[in-house]
């Protein structure tokens, strides 16, 4: 169970056991559960929604276009804190403007790998990017990894903030599952950091960054997230945590194991992902020799009976 669940299960009033004795259990520092963050106001809100909105429907907007848009609907905020937003909504490593990329100056960035690339079997080409859920009076960050070539969810995780353990947490969840080539993303300091960078190379995987200012080049990923938040998250305009967790628990399953996609010839993610006839070529080599190997054993049997 995550922090964040262990921390919705805490009672802070009407429980007859002390907060001190809740944290205990739960394995939580008693401090945390005392402090209480000053809440967002509902200006700040409203104007985080909207740029994510914006944002989803034109993912090449940068700062200073999403600022005039804003200013057209009469919301009147100056691109500066635009930028904050955009920075506090994880989605300023994606169309950085000047100087609004925080990653640190120190981390490697890697070259984009994929002009002329186009995704050839299951486990090919990895996506991973994080996108800004909305909640009635607050927000969380959904990080996902994808696999482009079924359009499959590998793994992906929710959190309330933008601390690096939930990105590690689905990056080794995806890579307990399988391997890519090639894993994505943007240039943001999450995936510039060594604790991701060494996970993928442990593996050899190779790692490709987005360009600056190159926001399509992560295309497949920013589809998903028009996808889900048209679908799902603007729809069900959730009020909690919980209720966010369960409701996309619920979506991502749906996206992946029932929804027929056109691109796939209305096959789903899963039916794609999973077809061993389009694996990739060496595992595809090493699939058919188990299979004449277990054709080989079945015929020796028929034949030692007869």
């Amino acid at each position: 169970m995550s922090r964040v669940e262990r921390v919705a299960l805490v009672e802070r009033e009407g429980s007859e056991l002390p907060l001190s004795i809740q944290a205990e259990l739960l394995s939580l520092s008693r401090s945390s559960l005392y402090y209480q963050p000053v809440l967002p106001s509902a200006e700040e809100i409203a104007i985080k929604h909207r740029i994510d909105e914006i944002y989803t429907k034109y993912p090449f907007y940068g700062s200073r276009r999403i600022t005039v848009t804003l200013g057209r609907e009469g919301i009147l905020v100056n691109r500066k804190a635009v930028q904050r937003h955009m920075q506090e909504m994880g989605i300023a490593g994606i169309c950085p403007g000047p100087n609004l990329s925080k990653r640190n100056g120190e981390h490697r960035v890697y070259p984009y790998l994929l002009n002329g690339v186009v995704a050839a079997y299951p486990n090919h080409i990895w996506g991973i990017d994080i996108t800004y859920i909305r909640l009635r009076a607050g927000w969380m960050y959904l990080v996902a990894i994808l696999d482009w070539f079924s359009r499959y969810v590998v793994a992906w995780e929710l959190e309330q903030t933008l601390e690096i353990g939930f990105v590690l947490a689905v990056v080794d969840r995806a890579l307990a599952m399988a391997t890519p080539d090639i894993c994505n993303s943007d240039q943001g300091s999450h995936f510039t950091s060594p604790q991701y960078i060494d996970r993928l190379l442990a593996r050899d995987i190779r790692v490709s960054m987005d360009g600056k200012n190159r926001a399509l080049d992560n295309i497949f990923t920013e589809r998903l997230w028009r996808t889900v938040k048209y679908e799902n998250v603007y729809l069900a305009d959730y009020e909690t945590p919980r209720a966010a967790r369960l409701g996309l628990t619920s979506y991502l399953e749906f996206y992946d194991l029932e929804r027929p996609h056109q691109a796939l010839g209305y096959r789903t993610p899963a039916e794609v992902y999973f077809d061993a006839d389009l694996a990739r070529p060496r595992l595809r080599s090493r699939l058919e020799d188990d299979s004449m190997i277990r054709l080989a054993t079945t015929r020796s049997h028929t034949h030692d009976r007869n």
